[in-house]
């Protein structure tokens, strides 16, 4: 089997020309030769497992998004799309392939969640711009547990949704953060500053709603661990005194 995980940050400076180039180039282009190369090989591998994100959908309000949703607009939707195709070789060749569209991983070590953790902790936290906008979110512990679940599930193939089943508002995650980290939230970020701040990166990755579910993942036994983003917060930023720890089998 032959997992495909590479990718240019998409949240780690601003979307300048030449860095969305490398955030396409990184995924498209990375993934079209690899599969071309798989394809080619007289013992090809069983399995391509391809990372994808449900960026996919882009900016569809408070629409329930399963796996058969068309696509979205807007550049991370254009780039998710032409990176899922680009896996397409290898899929033909009889190979069976996965696109894991991830959400927002929560993980304690870094990534989104560690950036957006320091405004409240200087308790400067609070919502951005309305904060009704949708947040597909999932534990860093579930979603290795989905990609182990993929891997082995040979039922799988094609795009699969890896996000919790309870998808949260901005506001619902920002007032759970806030009591997770026991830190007030009262702040609003208007949407002309986070405009200013990050051109066209803030309406794609910090107002964009993404209502998506892991319908596929729920029709092939798979359960999540973490299902509710307090327990998940609490886990992955080891603060248990409130919520019980998840059993995990």
């Amino acid at each position: 089997m032959v997992i495909h995980l590479a990718g240019e940050s998409i949240a780690s400076g601003r979307w300048t020309e030449a860095k969305k180039a490398r955030i396409r180039e990184s995924r498209v282009h990375g993934t079209r030769v690899l599969a071309h190369a798989l394809a080619g090989l007289p013992a090809p591998p069983e399995l391509f497992l391809c990372a994808s994100a449900i960026g996919y959908y882009g900016h569809r309000g408070d629409e329930k998004l399963t796996e058969a949703s068309p696509p979205g607009g807007g550049f991370l939707a254009d780039v998710v799309k032409a990176w899922e195709e680009a896996s397409l070789p290898a899929a033909q060749a009889g190979i069976r392939t996965v696109n894991v569209r991830f959400g927002m991983v929560l993980s304690g070590a870094g990534g989104a969640l560690q950036k957006m953790m320091r405004p409240f902790l200087w308790g400067l936290g609070g919502r951005f711009g309305t904060g009704e906008q949708y947040m597909s979110w999932v534990a860093i512990d579930d979603l290795v547990r989905a990609v182990l679940h993929a891997m082995l599930d040979d039922r799988l193939h094609g795009p699969v949704n890896v996000v919790s089943p309870q998808p949260v508002t901005n506001l619902e995650f920002t007032h759970t953060l806030a009591r997770v980290l026991r830190r007030p939230a009262i702040w609003v970020v208007p949407k002309p500053i986070l405009r200013a701040l990050w051109p066209e990166m803030a309406d794609a990755l910090f107002l964009a709603s993404t209502r998506a579910f892991p319908k596929v993942l729920a029709e092939h036994g798979f359960t999540f661990c973490y299902s509710e983003l307090e327990n998940a917060l609490r886990h992955v930023l080891k603060k248990h005194e409130r919520v019980s720890e998840a059993v995990c089998g």
